[in-house]
């Protein structure tokens, strides 16, 4: 590629120097052009600093470092014309649609194709990212924008209400659950995808080229024709304004980070910034060739514009020592605590995330059981009422007693039992001392209950309705064993 330094570009219908805009715009200077392959459709700036621009042009992306804006890595797995490259919110995927009707996601670092969505049938003009990070939604020209799930590789969502080409689209960076569109057939759609339909449908009387959503989602601006429209979500998409200050078809949106300006390019060679509060032109910058994509970086300190000649403009603000002084104590504040203090290990503790955040449960150290515990300090008895207590398995009632018989603790544990200590001991025997696994254990347990308990047993008629059961199972086991002996031979 080649970088050509130019001269202060002459502004066409500038407005008057006494602006205050003026001189914040006119220190956008030096501009760097830089010609791509191909006409650049799309240009984009990644969240995270430095922000390396994106430019989608011809069968490729390129990727350009934000610090020397020179080309830091090109991705050439296209088969045909790509649109629409555009980073996640955490700057590490890309993605970007095609004329072959695909829309693949990319590995920023290593370039590497991560998923590719196979649904569409035509090409696929607009692609973005979801604030949730998992979901990427496209718009095409076969009239239907999709959203496809990145870990499954598949559509989740797709609508058909458009009756034309599908040539732009936003998401609303406030709510995951909402996306726009824009379409030929001149209405700007948005979707709530809880519902999966449209809840808001929008008429621009002309082939919608760009939509934006104002930051907090309360105003979506649309590109129909020359002009700009701004529409109150608020109200149900109700009409508020008209900027129309272009020639020439409208064909990028775009706002720098207070949400204060927004910036439109036109095929009239011109790119005019706004003020969203007054609605009028605060200022122009003209260019030598129709304007196709318009992009401001999120610290405001770069201007790329895209435009039909196949070159891209890339301007720098030089930042005053004012701003520097307020950057940097801006950074100081935000500056973490020193390494090893508390403050360090306890950064962040106090953030609670979002709804749609992907939360990492922390595993917590299983303490020991009231069973064990017992156990640890040789309190036998206590510990074999605490496993009959509380609906234990029955293995891990065997397993105690088990654990009991090799410690020689089996006496010490059912001695001394009156009968309402004893009643549960004896109810768990009766019931499992068929059990193949528990057979053994509990013969054992029996000899040693009547062997402390033997002449006292028939004093109770709680305990004596209990053994009598006993005796009833033992002895159907036993026949039951007998028949199985004869079977065998």
């Amino acid at each position: 590629m080649d970088f050509k330094p130019l001269g202060a570009t002459k502004q066409a219908r500038s407005v008057k120097r006494a602006l205050p805009e003026a001189g914040y715009w006119k220190r956008f200077q030096s501009p760097v052009l830089v010609k791509e392959y191909g006409m650049v459709t799309s240009l984009e700036f990644s969240p995270i600093k430095l922000h390396d621009l994106v430019v989608t042009a011809s069968l490729r992306l390129q990727i350009y470092n934000g610090r020397t804006n020179q080309l830091k890595k090109a991705i050439t797995r296209f088969s045909s014309p790509a649109h629409s490259g555009s980073f996640r919110s955490d700057g590490k995927l890309i993605v970007a649609g095609d004329d072959s009707n695909l829309v693949q996601v990319f590995d920023g670092n290593s370039r590497a194709i991560l998923r590719t969505f196979k649904g569409h049938s035509d090409p696929v003009h607009i692609t973005r990212f979801l604030p949730n990070k998992v979901h990427v939604f496209s718009g095409s020209d076969d009239k239907t924008v999709r959203v496809w799930d990145i870990p499954s590789q598949s559509a989740v969502h797709t609508f058909e209400e458009h009756t034309d080409y599908v040539r732009s689209g936003c998401v609303f960076a406030n709510n995951p659950n909402l996306i726009a569109s824009g379409s030929y057939d001149h209405t700007v759609k948005i979707w709530d995808l809880r519902a999966n339909s449209c809840v808001t449908s929008i008429d621009t009387g002309a082939p919608v080229e760009n939509v934006l959503v104002f930051p907090g989602g309360g105003i979506v601006a649309a590109a129909s024709g020359p002009n700009v429209h701004l529409y109150d979500m608020l109200m149900g998409g109700k009409y508020l304004t008209t900027m129309g200050n272009h020639e020439k078809t409208v064909t990028s949106l775009c706002m720098d980070s207070s949400g204060g300006r927004l910036l439109a390019g036109s095929l009239d060679h011109h790119v005019k910034i706004y003020d969203v509060q007054s609605f009028k032109m605060v200022f122009n910058i003209s260019y030598t060739a129709p304007v196709l994509s318009v992009a401001l970086s999120p610290d405001n300190t770069m201007l790329a514009v895209g435009m039909t000649s196949g070159v891209f403009s890339l301007r720098k603000r030089t930042v005053g020592v004012k701003e520097q002084a307020e950057e940097v104590a801006a950074q100081q504040a935000k500056r973490l605590p020193r390494a090893g203090t508390t403050a360090f290990f306890l950064r962040g503790s106090a953030n609670k995330g979002a709804d749609d955040d992907l939360r990492i449960e922390q595993k917590r150290r299983k303490g020991l059981a009231d069973y064990d515990q017992f156990l640890r300090k040789f309190e036998y008895a206590r510990a074999l009422d605490a496993v009959l207590s509380n609906n234990r398995t029955g293995l891990t009632v065997v397993s105690l007693l088990q654990e009991l018989i090799h410690r020689d603790g089996l006496n010490t544990a059912l001695a001394g039992r009156d009968e309402l200590s004893l009643d549960p001991v004896v109810r768990f025997v009766v019931k499992f001392i068929d059990h193949p696994r528990y057979t053994g254990v509990l013969i054992k347990v029996t000899e040693v209950l009547l062997d402390i308990y033997g002449d006292l047993l028939h004093q109770s008629g709680r305990i004596a309705e209990l053994l009598a059961r006993l005796r009833a199972k033992v002895r159907l086991e036993l026949r039951l064993q007998q028949d199985l002996t004869m079977l065998l031979g």
